[in-house]
């Protein structure tokens, strides 16, 4: 759907079929009927605009798959030829208000009924045997999860890929809202693609910095863009997890009525990743027997883009083979079991595929918890509450400490050092990434906390859900981290792991604000981070990051306790953030060891 830059930590490359960062399959025959602009009519008299492509010598119905995107139908082309030479009748529908279908766009909210009256459509058409699925990744993957709550009779599977979860990754997160967010929106004004206003980095960064330099309320941001939009004025209405938000996603009721067979897939850099796992997480929790026996999981070593086409190179990471999944022969493998009662793909041999990056390979799993097989604890503690540098770290230890000095970070939302880091025409283009930084992570002293391990006397593996428990004080009302993980290399190299981003109000609950009584000390629990699964190096060690979230890619929070899109910088205050780590204050880092796979143990 979208490209993202986190906080300094990650940009998701832009997902579309047929972008310049993928290359698309190619379809094993010329021979395709193709149809322009066939028009589907919907229960309030709008009318969507699709493009049909059919194998041409297809005497009778085939299995009908369709995508809503409102990225245009044309860019489905590379994907729709390759699906069509495959046996399926395949069309790229254009969503309400976008190309050349008809109504107004409201992001996300349409796709639910409109959706549901294309798949019912589709089942009526001589072309099609009745049975209906879908396909497509990012805002694709969501259409796909809005339509299937619906339960229109005639969908048989969905696949959604890198499946955009909103309001838990876009156009917040963690009740955070993206800068992105007026990128995103202008690049689906009006009807046609502003592709290009898009992909330009530079202007992009320009404009973010224009904002972010002015201390000016995020509530403006789309009036420094040049693009004022009720959309982005709605979102800022619901700065936390509401009803608005829960009307996106399906209910437990439609969750436990779900029948049909599903295969996931998303990435271990994903930015939608928490999207995605939460519809997988929440299947399991309140589907059907059969219907959770039929929902595969995959999580590749992937960006956004990746999970599309899987790449040999990611932000300075190199991959094995093993990594490069063809993914449409996988989604023909998966549609020919499940509509055509083929093979079951060979691929799927376990619930939960996650790669292990280091050891190069596939690891399975009965389900996402059977992947982490124990949890490593790890204590953090400073000499003299001093962990405000690399070179003078604190450290993470295997038993906590019986008394030490707390440690504290001073931070000011004033504060725009952070440009000379994110101040690049590359950071807001779609595709760039960064996960391997030779120049270690861009820290300045005394602005955050780091901490080490002691260098790893083996090879270690994780996997699953890294977890924080931080005993924090503050002296004002709110204010923003960020927690990063990256493994240190023997050559004193960087990988970046994870991260989480958390708002101080909403500590107990992302339902809740409740602001912070300064001076108190309460224990913050950093748990939303990303899965993620690699092998730690013999000679390794994993450093913890905690810093303020100052960044041209979030809004600002001025730490003053109020609406936070409402504050600017005459509402700025300093806050000094104080980290205990003693007997009473046991702050810990808890690390997922990796479980063997349940295939093919060595």
């Amino acid at each position: 759907m979208y490209a993202r830059v986190i906080a300094g930590g990650i940009l998701g490359a832009l997902w579309l079929a047929g972008s310049a960062v993928a290359q698309e399959p190619k379809p094993t025959t010329p021979e395709i009927a193709f149809q322009w602009n066939v028009r589907i009519p919907l229960r309030d008299g709008v009318n969507l605009s699709a493009i049909r492509y059919r194998p041409q010598a297809q005497q009778v119905g085939t299995p009908c798959i369709f995508a809503l995107t409102p990225y245009t139908a044309q860019r489905n082309h590379p994907r729709a030829m390759y699906f069509a030479g495959q046996g399926y009748t395949y069309y790229a529908v254009d969503v309400r208000g976008r190309g050349n279908s008809g109504g107004v766009f409201t992001p996300m909210l349409q796709e639910a009924k409109d959706g549901y009256d294309v798949s019912e459509w589709l089942a009526r058409q001589p072309e099609c045997n009745g049975k209906v699925a879908m396909s497509g990744g990012s805002y694709g993957g969501y259409s796909q999860w809005a339509v299937a709550k619906e339960l229109p009779p005639h969908l048989v599977t969905i696949v959604p890929v890198a499946a955009v979860g909103p309001g838990i990754d876009f156009p917040i997160l963690n009740n955070i809202p993206y800068t992105y967010n007026m990128q995103w929106l202008t690049f689906v004004s009006g009807h046609a693609s502003q592709d290009r206003i898009f992909a330009d980095g530079a202007f992009w960064g320009a404009q973010y910095k224009r904002w972010y330099e002015a201390h000016a309320p995020f509530k403006e941001l789309d009036t420094y863009i040049g693009n004022p939009s009720p959309i982005f004025q709605g979102w800022i209405e619901h700065p936390q997890q509401d009803a608005y938000w829960d009307s996106y996603r399906p209910s437990p009721e439609q969750y436990a009525k779900m029948t049909m067979p599903i295969l996931s897939i998303t990435g271990h850099y994903d930015d939608d990743q928490p999207g995605a796992l939460s519809y997988y997480k929440e299947h399991m929790r309140h589907g059907g027997n059969r219907a959770k026996a039929a929902h595969y999981l995959i999580i590749g070593p992937w960006d956004h883009d990746g999970t599309n086409i899987p790449q040999a190179e990611m932000g300075g990471l190199k991959f094995a083979p093993a990594a490069l999944i063809d993914m449409p022969a996988l989604h023909i493998a998966w549609y020919d079991w499940v509509l055509k009662q083929g093979k079951k793909p060979e691929f799927l041999k376990d619930k939960v595929a996650f790669y292990m990056v280091g050891e190069e390979a596939w690891r399975y799993a009965p389900s996402l918890q059977a992947a982490t097989a124990s949890t490593q604890t790890w204590y953090l503690d400073s000499q003299g509450g001093r962990a405000n540098d690399v070179f003078e770290a604190g450290q993470l230890r295997g038993a906590p400490s019986a008394a030490s000095t707390p440690d504290r970070y001073v931070y000011d939302p004033l504060d725009t050092g952070p440009l000379q880091y994110e101040y690049r025409p590359d950071v807001f283009a779609p595709g760039y990434a960064y996960i391997l930084d030779q120049r270690g992570t861009q820290l300045s002293s005394g602005k955050q906390l780091v901490y080490h391990t002691p260098v790893l006397d083996r090879d270690t593996d994780i996997a699953g859900f890294f977890k924080l428990s931080a005993y924090i004080a503050l002296d004002q009302p709110d204010t923003d981290f960020t927690a990063k993980l990256y493994e240190v290399r023997a050559d004193g190299s960087t990988v970046y792991l994870t991260q989480e981003l958390k708002r101080a109000r909403y500590r107990a609950s992302l339902r809740e604000a409740v602001l912070v009584t300064p001076g108190k000390v309460e224990r913050y629990d950093f748990d939303r981070f990303p899965f993620t699964a690699r092998r730690l190096s013999q000679g390794s060690r994993l450093r913890l990051v905690i810093a303020p979230l100052n960044s041209l890619a979030m809004q600002k929070n001025y730490n003053s306790g109020g609406v936070a899109a409402d504050e600017s910088g005459k509402d700025a205050r300093k806050v000094t953030v104080t980290l205990y780590h003693d007997a009473q204050h046991p702050s810990a880092l808890y690390v997922p060891i990796a479980a063997k796979s349940s295939v093919g143990e060595k």
